[in-house]
């Protein structure tokens, strides 16, 4: 697997901005660029008194820097956020694909990176917070950060698209999960996983996502985020309802086959109800 070169001081400072939105590179360019400024006048010659002097040279070398960083700080905030900003439409681009997609097949034709980006959006149409750590490479580990409330989870992505994802990728990252102390993790791939993979995640706060889970997922936070924001002085869209025939049995986003009420038995929703797919564990769609 490929993996990133060794980045300079002022290149992981930009990837640092660029995980916020937008406009929060553009204030951090003007606050510190008025911090700055504030200490880039250089004091003025003075008659010094004996053990002054340090203080003298080191308030004279403290203005030399803020002069210079007034200009450098703003010039790297504002690279990011347009790095921040790129990335943002690429990522709506990406789901707009997916979303006019007719199957999951839309996944195989992505980048590790395309896919990743793909996936953090995903969460985000979920309500989470994401951070993309970029992983080091192709095959670094962790990938994103989410954030929901208090509790912290962590997804590793594998856009492996031959190869099926094997126990030792999910034992790994619940080795991480219980050294951060995450609430859970996902790991989430265009292809499949080995039973292995499965059984070992099983009962534990860790959840394996195939390409048409994640497709079917895309599709039902696209479409709920929609029906939750109607455009202003229209009226709410009807909610398309797709039933099995009998009225009140919709039918999975994923496959089209009917789904059966189940009730969830761990996470942060045990004991809530929810619609599950009927071909269960074959296809995990649900709604």
């Amino acid at each position: 697997m490929a993996r990133r070169r060794k980045q300079s001081g002022a290149e992981d400072f930009m990837e640092l901005v660029a995980m916020l939105p937008w406009w929060g590179g553009v204030a951090l360019a003007l606050v510190g660029y008025g911090v700055l400024h504030q200490f880039a006048v250089a004091p003025k010659p003075e008659v010094l008194q004996p053990g002054q002097m340090a203080g003298f040279v080191g308030r004279t070398m403290v203005a030399s820097l803020a002069f210079y960083g007034q200009y450098v700080w703003p010039v790297l905030c504002l690279a990011a956020a347009l790095v921040s900003f790129f990335r943002r439409r690429k990522r709506a681009a990406l789901v707009d694909n997916v979303t006019h997609s007719k199957s999951a097949e839309a996944l195989n034709a992505m980048s590790w990176r395309e896919f990743e980006l793909l996936v953090g959006e995903a969460f985000r149409l979920q309500g989470y917070q994401v951070a993309e750590l970029g992983g080091a490479g192709a095959d670094g580990g962790v990938d994103l950060t989410l954030r929901k409330g208090t509790e912290t989870f962590l997804v590793q992505c594998k856009q492996w698209k031959a190869l099926k994802v094997g126990v030792d990728v999910v034992r790994q990252l619940y080795g991480v999960m219980a050294a951060t102390g995450a609430a859970g993790g996902f790991v989430i791939t265009a292809g499949r996983f080995t039973a292995d993979a499965q059984a070992f995640a099983e009962g534990r706060n860790l959840q394996l996502m195939e390409g048409p889970e994640l497709f079917g997922l895309i599709q039902q936070a696209r479409v709920a985020r929609k029906a939750a924001a109607p455009r202003a002085g229209a009226a709410p869209p009807a909610k398309p309802i797709h039933s099995a025939g009998d009225g009140a049995t919709p039918l999975c986003p994923v496959c089209q086959a009917s789904m059966v009420r189940r009730t969830a038995k761990k996470g942060s929703n045990a004991g809530s109800q929810f619609w599950g797919c009927s071909k269960y564990p074959t296809c995990k769609g649900t709604r």
